[in-house]
């Protein structure tokens, strides 16, 4: 089956057992190949117990987790794990509570903090660069940012150019 895989080398996935699906059914990968194509985090995978095309096609679009405890401690002091970051406090450096981190998405331009607002209403991306984000204290569960005036803001209509 092919997968996606969010581990820094992509193929040691497979080195970590079992995979945890969201309905707590357990996996283990007996094997994983570099799929063909540019992407090097897509792969194929053998998956134990996994033995008719329907069984592999019920497993479509499931997400598969491994246990937080389980992972290895980040090599360098800027690299974090997506689960430390989700949930953290973000706040200005002045102090002030904005929101929280519930998501770090990466759409191909680099990893964004997406921090739902202290205040409701709906969430705002905000680059995860040292530029915007000079201190991560996940020990202290909190983000300190240097977000935009207007993070919280709806995007304003562009106007059309008139040709």
């Amino acid at each position: 089956m092919r997968l996606k895989s969010h581990t820094g080398d992509p193929q040691a996935i497979a080195d970590y057992r079992p995979l945890i699906a969201s309905n707590g059914r357990t996996y283990s990968l007996k094997n994983a190949r570099p799929a063909p194509g540019d992407a090097p985090d897509l792969l194929i995978a053998v998956v134990d117990g996994i033995t008719t095309r329907e069984a592999a096609e019920a497993l479509n679009r499931v997400q598969l987790h491994v246990e937080r405890d389980r992972l290895p401690p980040p090599d360098e002091e800027d690299e974090f794990l997506l689960a430390d970051l989700i949930g953290l406090s973000v706040q200005t450096e002045a102090g002030e509570i904005i929101g929280t981190v519930v998501a770090v998405p990466n759409y191909g331009g680099g990893d964004l903090l997406e921090i739902a607002p202290a205040q409701k209403g709906p969430t705002a991306l905000l680059p995860f660069t040292k530029a915007f984000v000079p201190v991560v204290d996940v020990a202290g569960k909190r983000i300190v940012a240097a977000p935009p005036d207007d993070l919280f803001e709806p995007a304003k209509p562009q106007p059309e150019d008139e040709a």
